[in-house]
């Protein structure tokens, strides 16, 4: 083989080590004593150290497809919010009436934060921060930590708090594995404190910075959001704090969320800070950065502290984003600025396996924009209150992997009789389980390609006939004009392709909204993707008479069309067997067709779906193309 592993390979091997389930061969990987170390008896040219045989997978494996957007960027950050509560109403952060907030039972349990938790390390995740609202009025706070401090491959565990409540629960948080601490602080005048945040606690976050440094927590990082005719004076206050503490303020430029009354006359960019910071010391220096640093550092010489800034508004860090958001109420966020979710609370409680919630987060990470859409468009977008990060705007794609596949299925006419049918599940969710994703762009238009590589799991067959032109015949019906399955047991065992294509025509306004992923419903293309990946491993429950067998391969991509305000889709699957799998790629056009439209109707309902139909078919008794 070729002196590498494929990426594909390389997660699956991360992903299912620990039940050793399959490898791609001829590599050998042989169990140690730990589930984290293999043993490679002949890498050939993968370029390690033969002397060794023992290697930690993280030194062989390349890092998580699942993680890794189209962009290339390796997503090994997690932020959880644990709950949408919070004891401040900070003026950037919430509005002065605060938010409705979600019922109990909509937020992740401590065991479901675990597991979740678990999934994103096992790929690669190496950081969790915990925030909110603020996450020490959660009472299982310290359960939660010590659940997070013992997986295998976490190495650091972040918390970022206000502070008032801190002080007294800091010590068993350190010992449960707090690892690092930012506290948020933005004001060092106590009556400007209580205008900020609308209630009193001043001293009491102070008090919590002091034990913090008490208890090694170094640099102990400190969160500062600048705001024009607020807070700005006091800039260099900041900046003297760090002369006899080892602290690190971090300036953050302010941001536009609901319901914080945004405007760009309100932003202090870095540059005017940094300016007015080395006016009053000039020896100020730029100290290095680390990898996918959200801050830009620097130092006064002599002091002990540091100063960073965050300056995502006037000097936007997309490039090296390494962060996914995980929102209290169990939304998965790619982007902190996108109004994009998926829910992975609804799809963990209906039961769904690791393979099917990697399928989820992989599609949502792989339609990661480039960056954000910069701060006078992000003023003008929908997008929650900052402690709500992930609950409202959305309806998230997980409606149509678990309740809306039957309505998904009413849209084709033919499933009532399907209905009937003894095969089709109450709950066919459970049918589920797509692969890897890849995401690309195809000249001017926008592809995204989702594929499933599954052996031996759920799919079925179209017999395409028996006979030449001279002996045509209904093959699905018998001689007394009843319908039956046909007996494909006589025929070859080969490699079958078939291709579809259709088109849906939008009109200009949903397909401009579609194009900005402005729609109210939120992501159509992945959605769609998936719905038709769904619908072509299911097309045995949904069309009564074909058969159900392998399936190799399943994608269903959708590209957008500017010239015709269109959306074009197409699918193929393959199998290695008896019979011919046309109807999968049909269905999946279909239905992946109906979910652009379901997704768009709230715009218009002048949209027309056409063309759909087999552009190519081979290896069966006859080869198709069109």
């Amino acid at each position: 083989m070729s002196g590498c592993l494929s990426k594909r390979c390389c997660t699956f091997i991360r992903s299912n080590f620990v039940n050793s389930r399959w490898f791609p061969r001829p590599i050998v990987v042989q169990h140690s004593t730990r589930s984290d170390v293999v043993e490679v008896p002949n890498l050939g040219g993968v370029g390690l150290d033969r002397s060794r045989t023992k290697y930690n997978l993280k030194e062989i494996l390349p890092f998580s497809a699942f993680l890794t957007d189209s962009f290339g960027r390796e997503h090994n950050y997690l932020r959880i919010s644990l709950t949408e509560k919070c004891n401040l109403r900070c003026q950037y952060c919430m509005p002065a009436e605060g938010v409705p907030l979600s019922p109990k039972s909509h937020l992740l349990s401590t065991d479901e934060i675990t597991e979740i938790s678990r999934l994103f390390v096992g790929q690669g995740v190496n950081k969790i921060r915990l925030t909110g609202g603020e996450p020490l009025v959660r009472p299982d706070i310290l359960k939660i930590v010590d659940n997070l401090a013992k997986l295998d491959g976490i190495e650091n565990i972040a918390m970022t708090t206000n502070g008032i409540a801190l002080a007294r629960k800091l010590p068993a948080l350190k010992e449960a594995g707090l690892s690092q601490l930012n506290i948020s602080l933005d004001t060092l005048n106590p009556a400007k404190f209580e205008f900020i945040t609308r209630r009193k606690g001043w001293s009491h976050v102070m008090g919590a910075i002091d034990k913090a440094i008490e208890l090694n927590y170094t640099p102990l990082k400190i969160n500062c959001v600048v705001m024009r005719g607020l807070n700005e004076d006091e800039v260099e206050d900041f900046v003297q704090l760090t002369q006899t503490r080892p602290i690190d303020v971090r300036f953050i430029e302010y941001m536009p969320f609901d319901g914080n009354k945004w405007n760009d006359k309100k932003l202090v960019p870095m540059k005017e800070m940094l300016k007015k910071i080395e006016m009053r010391w000039p020896t100020l220096e730029r100290i290095g950065d680390l990898p996918n640093d959200t801050s830009k550092a620097y130092k006064v010489p002599g002091f002990k502290g540091t100063i960073g800034f965050i300056a995502s508004m006037s000097q936007p860090f997309c490039g090296t984003c390494n962060r996914l958001r995980l929102t209290a109420d169990g939304n998965l966020k790619v982007c902190l600025f996108g109004n994009s979710e998926v829910s992975l609370r609804d799809i963990l409680r209906s039961g769904a396996t690791e393979e099917e919630l990697l399928t989820v987060i992989g599609a949502a990470v792989g339609r990661k924009k480039k960056q954000h859409a910069g701060m006078l468009k992000l003023a003008k977008m929908k997008n929650r209150p900052m402690i709500l990060i992930g609950k409202y705007y959305i309806e998230v794609v997980t409606m149509y992997y678990t309740e809306n596949i039957l309505l998904m299925k009413r849209k084709l006419s033919f499933l009532k009789y399907c209905e009937n049918v003894p095969s089709v599940k109450k709950n066919n969710y459970m049918m589920m389980k797509v692969g890897a994703r890849f995401s690309h762009k195809v000249g001017g238009m926008f592809s995204y390609a989702t594929y499933s590589i599954i052996n031996g799991d759920c799919a079925r067959a179209f017999s395409t006939g028996q006979g030449g032109d001279a002996d045509v015949c209904l093959t699905h019906v018998d001689q007394h004009g009843k319908a039956k399955m046909v007996d494909i047991s006589g025929k070859n065992i080969t490699e079958r392709v078939a291709t579809a294509s259709g088109r849906v025509w939008l009109g200009g306004k949903a397909f401009d909204l579609l194009k900005e992923n402005k729609l109210s419903k939120g992501d159509v293309l992945t959605v769609s993707e998936v719905a038709g990946i769904l619908a072509a491993k299911n097309t045995s429950n949904l069309i009564p008479l074909c058969h159900n067998i392998p399936l190799s391969k399943i994608s269903v991509t959708l590209k957008l069309d500017e010239d015709t305000k269109s959306v074009m889709v197409e699918a193929t699957a393959k199998t290695t067997g008896l019979t011919g799998v046309e109807m999968e790629a049909l269905v999946a056009v279909s239905v992946a067709s109906l979910t652009v439209y379901d997704m768009c109707k709230a715009v218009t309902h002048d949209i027309t779906i056409a063309d759909i139909k087999l552009t190519h078919k081979s290896g069966g008794k006859s080869d198709f193309n069109q």
